[in-house]
């Protein structure tokens, strides 16, 4: 007989966010999405960092070398933020540094972002489900070369027990229930999503606010 599912759900309180080489020269190699989507899909996957208050670790790859810098944004949106630029380790996993980083966040589930997704994203996630974390990757804020680049790395995360989300999955299903805050919620959502607008507009209109 199958085990009975198990519905995993993030959890504000128990979720940690790693957004893992997105650096200049790094995101210039992502294909799978246009420059500006993909900026802003990684922008909003930090916003609802911020937003949901989670614990957020940077990290870069051979900054010195062709991946270049992090992307500046980021560096702003979480100036006190653990920042560990790694020397040559291509899995994030496997500098000591950033994993303590990320044990010392008390967190059992796991946020991961990045660029390549196959590498980048991969190693680091797969590494994390083999020590027993819960693992989510946002598929849309982690960019790779081609779609069969991105879903042979897909479908090996997914074996492994990774769960796959796009960045709007995870901040609703972080939020729970409306209630908890309509407008800024709302907010995060019209910056990062222009035709929310019209929902946000509707709901003032009808709450009778300006």
């Amino acid at each position: 007989m199958s085990t009975p599912f198990t519905y995993t759900r993030l959890s504000k309180d128990d979720a940690a966010l790693l957004l893992v080489d997105h650096q200049a020269g790094l995101i210039s190699l992502v294909q799978d999405f246009s420059p500006g989507e993909f900026k802003n899909n990684v922008l909003a996957v930090a916003a609802c960092g911020k937003y949901f208050k989670l614990p957020t670790i940077l990290t870069t790859s051979f900054e010195n070398g062709p991946n270049g810098p992090l992307v500046p944004e980021l560096k702003e949106m979480f100036p006190k933020a653990p920042y560990i630029a790694r020397p040559g380790n291509i899995n994030a996993w496997d500098n000591e540094e950033f994993v303590k980083a990320v044990k010392e966040t008390g967190r059992k589930q796991l946020i991961i972002a990045g660029v390549v997704t196959e590498v980048c994203v991969a190693f680091p996630a797969l590494s994390a489900i083999e020590e027993g974390y819960d693992v989510f990757v946002i598929t849309d804020a982690s960019g790779t070369f081609n779609e069969v680049t991105r879903h042979s790395a897909w479908f090996r995360m997914q074996a492994a027990g990774v769960q796959l989300m796009n960045w709007f999955g995870m901040a609703c299903e972080l939020h729970r229930d409306w209630r908890n805050d309509i407008e800024g919620l709302g907010a995060l959502f019209s910056s990062h999503i222009p035709n929310y607008r019209n929902l946000m507009t509707s709901y003032f209109t009808i709450a009778g606010k300006k």
